[in-house]
């Protein structure tokens, strides 16, 4: 094109500037490419990217920036897919509910209990005795009752329950506390299962198990729902016992307390040193009637001499 008088180029016929449409239209086409890649991204992340103090609910760990998933009470973080719980924007999520220790019931407060040996009389109470082979406060001690009537006497449930045991494999139900598995490979190595006592444990349905020990014989298995009051077996003097009697143990395996093990006793039979604290069974059984005592004959007077 040959030069103008001015000696620049003369405006071509398409328009004024030369190349000025192809340079707008590749300007239009990259912002619609960058615009349309910032959506997919977005998208991607389930909608548009904010910054990390705007994310409803989020926990940054300090220092490093990352963000944690919503925490959902009780529940702990969101597993990886799954979605993240509902949360008000600017609400923090609430804290993880933090439950107290499930505890036993107070001993005053067990009802639906009645004497196992409904004519037994007691020859041994709960507490510090010499015959004892636990250990509470330095002092050898008395873990439950004895009572006794007659050998092959009736013993009933004291109270509605489930089986956990019935004969002489009955350790496992006894709450003892540390490794009970030496105790046991000795009793089977030794064969020493016969010289242990007829015992059933119940689960009593409110926390506690009823333990009876020394039958002669048992009527019931493990699994059987018995009823307070209802025949379980018969009054013995299997295992360790001077004569026919009843032991009655109670206690619940929530009770964070203990009782120690005569350290000899540990020694010899290999059993764990401590067994979870037992109650006083006769806290939750009915005062029984005192016998009525006959009026005593008025003295005779004595004759003069």
């Amino acid at each position: 094109m040959p030069p103008s008088r001015s000696g620049r180029a003369s405006p071509s016929r398409h328009g004024r500037f030369p190349f000025a449409l192809p340079r707008l239209v590749a300007i239009a086409l990259a912002l619609i490419i960058v615009g349309a890649g910032a959506t997919l991204v977005g998208s991607a992340f389930g909608g548009p990217i904010d910054p990390v103090g705007d994310v409803a609910g989020a926990a940054v760990t300090p220092g490093t920036g990352a963000v944690l998933t919503p925490q959902v009470p009780g529940r702990g973080t969101t597993p990886p897919g799954a979605a993240s719980p509902a949360l008000s924007p600017g609400v923090p999520a609430a804290p993880p509910v933090e439950h107290p220790p499930a505890t036993p019931t107070p001993p005053d407060r067990l009802a639906g209990y009645q004497w196992p040996l409904p004519k037994g009389r007691l020859t041994l109470p709960f507490g510090p005795s010499p015959w004892g082979s636990r250990i509470v406060d330095g002092q050898k001690f008395h873990d439950g009752i004895d009572l006794a009537t007659f050998c092959g006497d009736k013993i009933v449930a004291a109270h509605d329950g489930t089986v956990l045991a019935a004969g002489r494999r009955f350790d496992k139900f006894m709450g003892w506390v540390g490794d009970l598995q030496p105790y046991l490979d000795r009793l089977d190595e030794k064969k020493l299962y016969p010289t242990l006592p007829i015992v059933i444990v119940t689960d009593d349905g409110n926390g506690y198990r009823s333990m009876y020990a020394h039958f002669s014989k048992v009527v019931v298995k493990k699994g059987d729902v018995v009823k307070a009051g209802q025949l379980i077996g018969y009054e013995g003097r299997t295992g360790r016992a001077s004569g026919c009697h009843l032991h009655y143990g109670l206690f619940s395996p929530l009770e964070a307390a203990t009782f120690d093990i005569d350290p000899a006793v540990v020694k010899r039979m290999k059993l764990p040193d401590r067994q979870i604290a037992r109650i006083d069974p006769a806290l939750v059984f009915p005062e029984r009637p005192r016998p009525t005592k006959r009026p005593s004959p008025e003295p005779t007077a004595t004759p003069a001499d």
